[in-house]
Protein backbone atom coordinates (compact mmCIF):
# COMPACT_ATOMS: atom_id res chain seq x y z
CA UNK A 1 0.00 0.00 0.00
CA UNK A 2 3.12 2.29 0.51
CA UNK A 3 3.23 2.49 -3.41
CA UNK A 4 0.01 3.69 -4.03
CA UNK A 5 1.72 6.94 -2.69
CA UNK A 6 3.42 7.25 -5.34
CA UNK A 7 0.69 6.09 -8.14
CA UNK A 8 -1.84 8.82 -6.71
CA UNK A 9 1.01 11.35 -6.47
CA UNK A 10 1.76 11.04 -10.28
CA UNK A 11 -1.81 10.45 -11.27
CA UNK A 12 -2.92 13.54 -9.47
CA UNK A 13 -0.07 15.34 -10.13
CA UNK A 14 -1.92 17.66 -12.84
CA UNK A 15 -3.82 18.77 -9.80
CA UNK A 16 -0.72 20.53 -7.95
CA UNK A 17 0.01 21.55 -11.23
CA UNK A 18 -3.49 23.86 -11.07
CA UNK A 19 -2.84 24.53 -7.42
CA UNK A 20 0.86 25.53 -7.48
CA UNK A 21 1.73 25.78 -10.97
CA UNK A 22 1.72 29.91 -10.59
CA UNK A 23 4.22 29.53 -7.70
CA UNK A 24 6.28 27.15 -9.61
CA UNK A 25 6.14 29.17 -12.99
CA UNK A 26 7.19 32.27 -11.25
CA UNK A 27 10.43 31.56 -9.03
CA UNK A 28 12.75 33.94 -9.68
CA UNK A 29 16.03 32.90 -12.35
CA UNK A 30 19.14 32.58 -9.86
CA UNK A 31 23.08 32.84 -10.43
CA UNK A 32 24.01 33.82 -14.48
CA UNK A 33 24.41 29.98 -15.69
CA UNK A 34 21.90 27.54 -17.52
CA UNK A 35 23.18 24.88 -14.10
CA UNK A 36 22.02 27.19 -11.55
CA UNK A 37 18.58 27.80 -13.23
CA UNK A 38 17.56 23.97 -13.12
CA UNK A 39 19.56 23.53 -9.68
CA UNK A 40 16.71 25.93 -8.45
CA UNK A 41 14.08 24.19 -10.04
CA UNK A 42 15.29 20.96 -8.48
CA UNK A 43 15.27 22.30 -5.06
CA UNK A 44 12.23 23.87 -4.95
CA UNK A 45 10.65 20.31 -5.91
CA UNK A 46 12.90 18.69 -3.20
CA UNK A 47 11.53 21.20 -1.19
CA UNK A 48 8.32 19.84 -1.26
CA UNK A 49 8.87 16.40 -1.13
CA UNK A 50 10.96 17.35 2.33
CA UNK A 51 7.85 18.95 4.08
CA UNK A 52 4.94 16.08 2.45
CA UNK A 53 7.64 13.79 4.82
CA UNK A 54 7.79 15.55 7.41
CA UNK A 55 3.98 15.71 7.58
CA UNK A 56 3.98 12.31 6.90
CA UNK A 57 5.77 11.55 10.18
CA UNK A 58 3.16 13.66 11.65
CA UNK A 59 0.20 11.38 10.32
CA UNK A 60 2.44 8.15 11.39
CA UNK A 61 3.04 9.37 14.65
CA UNK A 62 -1.02 9.18 14.84
CA UNK A 63 -1.56 6.24 12.86
CA UNK A 64 0.79 4.42 14.99
CA UNK A 65 -0.95 5.25 18.04
CA UNK A 66 -3.93 3.68 16.92
CA UNK A 67 -1.64 0.66 15.57
CA UNK A 68 -0.48 -0.10 19.22
CA UNK A 69 -4.12 -0.02 20.11
CA UNK A 70 -4.34 -3.29 18.00
CA UNK A 71 -6.67 -1.14 15.68
CA UNK A 72 -4.58 -1.93 12.35
CA UNK A 73 -7.59 -2.84 10.30
CA UNK A 74 -9.70 -0.08 11.78
CA UNK A 75 -6.40 2.41 10.86
CA UNK A 76 -7.04 1.15 7.42
CA UNK A 77 -10.62 1.75 7.04
CA UNK A 78 -10.68 4.95 8.88
CA UNK A 79 -8.36 6.15 5.85
CA UNK A 80 -10.31 5.46 3.54
CA UNK A 81 -13.62 7.32 4.93
CA UNK A 82 -11.33 9.97 5.62
CA UNK A 83 -10.12 10.29 1.83
CA UNK A 84 -14.05 9.96 0.80
CA UNK A 85 -15.04 12.87 3.00
CA UNK A 86 -12.19 14.90 1.65
CA UNK A 87 -13.59 14.11 -1.94
CA UNK A 88 -16.77 15.05 -1.09
CA UNK A 89 -16.73 18.27 1.10
CA UNK A 90 -17.82 21.18 -1.01
CA UNK A 91 -14.93 23.12 -2.33
CA UNK A 92 -16.06 26.65 0.18
CA UNK A 93 -15.17 24.33 3.17
CA UNK A 94 -11.61 22.86 1.70
CA UNK A 95 -10.56 26.77 1.30
CA UNK A 96 -11.63 27.07 4.70
CA UNK A 97 -9.57 24.39 5.67
CA UNK A 98 -6.81 27.27 7.73
CA UNK A 99 -9.57 28.52 9.76
CA UNK A 100 -11.19 25.28 10.52
CA UNK A 101 -7.71 23.27 11.74
CA UNK A 102 -6.95 26.82 13.54
CA UNK A 103 -3.88 27.26 11.13
CA UNK A 104 -4.76 30.69 10.32
CA UNK A 105 -1.95 32.35 11.69
CA UNK A 106 0.68 29.80 10.41
CA UNK A 107 -0.50 30.51 6.63
CA UNK A 108 -0.02 33.70 7.33
CA UNK A 109 3.30 33.42 8.10
CA UNK A 110 4.02 31.05 5.18
CA UNK A 111 2.77 33.42 2.83
CA UNK A 112 4.51 35.88 4.72
CA UNK A 113 7.99 33.90 4.35
CA UNK A 114 7.16 33.05 0.55
CA UNK A 115 7.36 36.59 -0.10
CA UNK A 116 10.61 37.10 1.59
CA UNK A 117 11.99 34.15 0.11
CA UNK A 118 11.18 35.07 -3.62
CA UNK A 119 12.84 38.10 -3.17
CA UNK A 120 16.45 36.54 -2.20
CA UNK A 121 19.02 35.80 -4.74
CA UNK A 122 19.99 32.24 -4.10
CA UNK A 123 19.61 28.62 -4.90
CA UNK A 124 18.59 28.21 -1.20
CA UNK A 125 15.85 30.51 -1.08
CA UNK A 126 14.27 27.96 -4.09
CA UNK A 127 14.68 25.74 -1.54
CA UNK A 128 12.73 27.41 1.51
CA UNK A 129 10.01 28.23 -1.14
CA UNK A 130 9.09 24.52 -2.16
CA UNK A 131 9.48 23.86 2.03
CA UNK A 132 7.08 26.68 2.18
CA UNK A 133 4.64 25.64 -0.45
CA UNK A 134 4.33 21.75 0.90
CA UNK A 135 2.51 24.08 4.34
CA UNK A 136 -0.06 25.28 1.91
CA UNK A 137 -3.74 24.06 2.65
CA UNK A 138 -4.59 21.88 -0.34
CA UNK A 139 -7.18 18.76 -0.48
CA UNK A 140 -4.72 16.81 -2.99
CA UNK A 141 -2.46 17.09 0.24
CA UNK A 142 -5.00 16.17 2.77
CA UNK A 143 -6.16 13.03 1.00
CA UNK A 144 -2.33 11.47 0.84
CA UNK A 145 -2.22 12.13 4.20
CA UNK A 146 -5.30 10.63 5.25
CA UNK A 147 -3.85 7.31 3.24
CA UNK A 148 -0.70 7.85 5.42
CA UNK A 149 -2.03 7.48 8.54
CA UNK A 150 -2.84 3.44 7.54
CA UNK A 151 1.26 3.29 6.62
CA UNK A 152 3.34 1.20 8.90
CA UNK A 153 4.69 3.03 11.86
CA UNK A 154 5.93 6.68 11.22
CA UNK A 155 8.56 5.36 8.77
CA UNK A 156 6.44 3.87 6.65
CA UNK A 157 3.94 7.04 6.65
CA UNK A 158 7.13 9.40 5.91
CA UNK A 159 8.20 6.85 2.99
CA UNK A 160 4.67 6.70 1.90
CA UNK A 161 4.67 10.61 1.33
CA UNK A 162 8.14 11.00 0.13
CA UNK A 163 6.97 8.39 -2.57
CA UNK A 164 3.16 10.85 -3.08
CA UNK A 165 6.01 13.60 -3.75
CA UNK A 166 8.15 12.00 -5.79
CA UNK A 167 5.26 11.07 -7.93
CA UNK A 168 4.04 14.83 -8.48
CA UNK A 169 8.02 15.54 -8.95
CA UNK A 170 8.32 15.06 -13.19
CA UNK A 171 5.10 17.09 -14.31
CA UNK A 172 6.14 19.92 -11.28
CA UNK A 173 9.28 19.79 -12.35
CA UNK A 174 8.49 20.30 -16.35
CA UNK A 175 6.36 23.26 -15.20
CA UNK A 176 8.46 25.18 -13.49
CA UNK A 177 11.21 25.31 -16.34
CA UNK A 178 8.20 25.76 -18.33
CA UNK A 179 4.25 26.10 -18.01
CA UNK A 180 3.83 26.04 -21.68
CA UNK A 181 4.52 22.71 -22.06
CA UNK A 182 0.95 21.88 -20.38
CA UNK A 183 -1.97 22.72 -22.16
CA UNK A 184 -5.04 24.50 -20.03
CA UNK A 185 -7.40 21.70 -21.29
CA UNK A 186 -5.00 19.02 -20.20
CA UNK A 187 -4.84 20.16 -16.65
CA UNK A 188 -8.41 20.66 -16.54
CA UNK A 189 -8.97 17.46 -18.18
CA UNK A 190 -6.09 15.67 -15.34
CA UNK A 191 -8.18 17.50 -12.88
CA UNK A 192 -11.52 16.32 -13.57
CA UNK A 193 -9.72 12.52 -12.70
CA UNK A 194 -8.60 13.35 -9.58
CA UNK A 195 -11.41 12.47 -7.41
CA UNK A 196 -11.86 8.95 -9.20
CA UNK A 197 -7.89 8.43 -8.90
CA UNK A 198 -8.71 8.89 -4.80
CA UNK A 199 -12.05 6.94 -4.95
CA UNK A 200 -10.11 4.10 -6.17
CA UNK A 201 -7.44 4.72 -3.48
CA UNK A 202 -10.04 4.86 -0.97
CA UNK A 203 -11.64 2.16 -1.44
CA UNK A 204 -8.44 0.11 -1.75
CA UNK A 205 -7.87 0.98 1.80
CA UNK A 206 -11.17 -0.09 2.81
CA UNK A 207 -10.77 -3.49 1.45
CA UNK A 208 -7.86 -4.30 2.97
CA UNK A 209 -8.91 -3.16 6.37
CA UNK A 210 -12.05 -5.73 5.95
CA UNK A 211 -9.93 -8.41 5.66
CA UNK A 212 -11.62 -10.26 3.14
CA UNK A 213 -8.83 -13.22 3.10
CA UNK A 214 -7.70 -11.49 -0.52
CA UNK A 215 -4.30 -12.62 -0.84
CA UNK A 216 -1.99 -9.28 -0.65
CA UNK A 217 -4.74 -6.80 -0.80
CA UNK A 218 -6.88 -7.86 1.73
CA UNK A 219 -5.29 -10.25 4.14
CA UNK A 220 -7.28 -11.66 7.37
CA UNK A 221 -5.62 -10.39 10.81
CA UNK A 222 -5.06 -13.06 13.16
CA UNK A 223 -3.97 -13.62 16.60
CA UNK A 224 -1.26 -16.18 17.86
CA UNK A 225 -0.75 -18.10 20.95
CA UNK A 226 1.56 -15.38 22.02
CA UNK A 227 -0.53 -12.76 20.76
CA UNK A 228 1.39 -11.66 18.16
CA UNK A 229 -0.71 -10.08 15.71
CA UNK A 230 -0.01 -11.48 11.99
CA UNK A 231 -1.67 -11.34 8.58
CA UNK A 232 -2.42 -14.21 6.12
CA UNK A 233 -1.32 -13.39 3.34
CA UNK A 234 -0.06 -15.93 1.53
CA UNK A 235 -1.31 -18.05 -0.93
CA UNK A 236 -0.50 -21.71 0.65
CA UNK A 237 -3.21 -22.50 3.09
CA UNK A 238 -2.31 -22.42 6.85
CA UNK A 239 1.19 -19.62 6.17
CA UNK A 240 1.13 -16.23 7.44
CA UNK A 241 3.23 -13.27 7.24
CA UNK A 242 3.84 -11.55 10.70
CA UNK A 243 3.06 -7.82 10.82
CA UNK A 244 4.86 -5.78 12.97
Amino acid sequence: MIWAGFLFGLLGSFHCVGMCGPIAMSLPFVGSSGWQYYAGRLLYNVGRIVTYALLGALAGAFGESLQLAGLQQTVSIISGVLILLLLVLPAAIKGKSASLLGTDKLMTWVRKKLGYYFQKNSTGSLFMVGVLNGLLPCGFVYIALAGAISAPGIEGAMLYMTLFGLGTFPLMFLVSLSGKLISLKMRSMFNRAVPYVGMVLAMLFIVRGLGLGIPYLSPKVVETASHKTEMSCCTKPGTVATAE
